[in-house]
């Protein structure tokens, strides 16, 4: 069986959304906002220890998510891309060495907004 590692992270709001993690500049240029390079930086140490580098190709990587309510939920292919970055940018594995999957999206009023990043070694 392959190896694996799970990784719990705050879902901070849709600024983690490829849609929304860019700002933009007067001068029309675009950069990180800064709660997304911590939140990347954060994420990328958790995996660092697990040294993915030197796991088999390709890696599959999964998403499943905790949000307070519907409106807040957003759809998890939407941090694929956030999250596939952290993983190379922290580890070298290159994204087209990856295979991302939606996992399940769960509502919970009670519990902080969480998601579970799960990473498998191919078999």
């Amino acid at each position: 069986m392959g190896r694996s590692v799970i990784v719990e992270m705050p879902y901070t709001g849709k600024e983690l959304s490829v849609n929304h993690y860019l700002g933009r500049t007067r001068r029309g240029g675009v950069y990180v906002k800064g709660e997304v390079l911590k939140w990347k930086e954060v994420l990328g140490w958790q995996i660092k220890t697990s040294h993915i580098e030197d796991w088999n190709l390709p890696l599959t990587v999964m998403c499943d998510g905790q949000f307070s309510d519907k409106r807040s939920q957003p759809d998890l292919s939407n941090l694929s891309k956030i999250i596939l970055d952290a993983i190379e940018e922290s580890c070298g594995v290159n994204d087209r060495n990856m295979r991302w999957q939606d996992g399940v999206s769960t509502i919970d009023k009670e519990e902080e907004p969480m998601l579970l990043i799960t990473i498998k070694e191919v078999e």
